[in-house]
């Protein structure tokens, strides 16, 4: 019998009704329902001053990191802050490294103020990328966060579904070990690619 996937879920928001850690939870709640172990990693439970390598680490970075490693799954979430993603989530980001995330599936989430979250999730995506994380194809951006979360329920069909979805995939890819190595050229010449990345709903960088 395989084992119960761990899903974690690690909040990069500050505030107190973040829209991100809502739609968080319940993206871990389609997890549970699949059947996995949830955890909400929320960084406002956990004392990190900004990261500076000369420094002992703190004992919260240490605890952090550890739940972060012994995941199956880790979902990312993060508000839209200018563009990208927020300095609370980075801070984070900056404590760990490929012994949290190598070889380890990630999803993404952002939720904007606005209309736009593209530059949020493709930073995420790269940074994921960065620590050899896997990253699922399909992602979670939220326009106008405010007008379709309220208290504590995504009052949007289409988000909501998308929401689940995330947490679905995240329990069905958890123990996924994807062959990353490059194709080898055919006779008929090099393999190629258009280096464009969507999800599997269609969802790219032109959103």
């Amino acid at each position: 019998m395989s084992r119960t996937p761990v899903v974690a879920a690690l909040s990069g928001s500050m505030r107190d009704d973040s829209y991100t850690r809502t739609a968080l939870g319940h993206v871990l709640d389609a997890a549970s329902e699949r059947g996995a172990d949830t955890e909400l990693l929320d960084v406002r439970e956990y004392d990190l001053p900004v990261f500076d390598p000369d420094d002992d680490e703190p004992p919260a970075a240490t605890e952090l990191k550890r739940k972060l490693r012994e995941a199956d799954v880790v979902v990312w979430g993060s508000p839209v802050y200018h563009g990208s993603y927020s300095a609370a989530f980075r801070n984070v980001h900056d404590y760990c490294g490929f012994d949290e995330y190598e070889d380890t599936t990630v999803g993404l989430l952002a939720s904007a103020g606005g209309g736009t979250f593209a530059s949020t999730l493709d930073h995420m995506r790269i940074t994921a990328r960065g620590v050899h994380a896997w990253v699922l194809p399909h992602q979670v951006g939220i326009r106008n966060a405010r007008d379709k979360i309220e208290g504590g329920e995504i009052r949007d069909d289409d988000i909501a579904d998308r929401v689940r979805k995330l947490g679905e995939q995240a329990v069905e890819y958890a123990f996924i070990d994807p062959d990353v190595s490059a194709p080898e050229a055919g006779a008929e010449g090099d393999a190629r690619t258009d280096g464009r990345e969507a999800d599997a709903d269609g969802q790219d960088a032109h959103e």
